[in-house]
């Protein structure tokens, strides 16, 4: 399978991302479901509240991700703690924009 990450722009500074490449490349974690995946796209959320999410992830599907997955820094909030206070829109739209059978998931590591 291959995916589209979108990760928090706030912790680019404090996070290269290596983990989510890590555990995507061997099925880890939240990609145990769908075994190793092959990231084809790692891009931001393009900074609060999240609106480039929805064209950006369009992108991504437009250059073969089968999924759209947001990293763990938007929806759990690693490393600092503090999850995006705009998650639930940003999936919402992001759902909304490439169907609800698309599929989506909530987290990486």
């Amino acid at each position: 399978m291959k995916v589209g990450i979108i990760r928090c722009q706030q912790t680019e500074d404090m996070c290269p991302g290596t983990t989510d490449f890590k555990v995507a490349s061997t099925g880890k974690m939240a990609f145990e479901a769908t075994g190793p995946v092959e990231i084809i796209g790692f891009v931001s959320c393009g900074g609060c509240p999240g609106k480039r999410s929805i064209q950006r992830a369009k992108l991504m599907v437009d250059r073969g991700a089968e999924a759209i997955v947001f990293a763990s820094c938007i929806s759990k909030g690693n490393p600092i703690g503090m999850p995006c206070p705009h998650f639930s829109m940003i999936r919402d739209a992001v759902q909304k924009k490439l169907g609800e059978d698309f599929k989506i998931m909530d987290w990486t590591h």
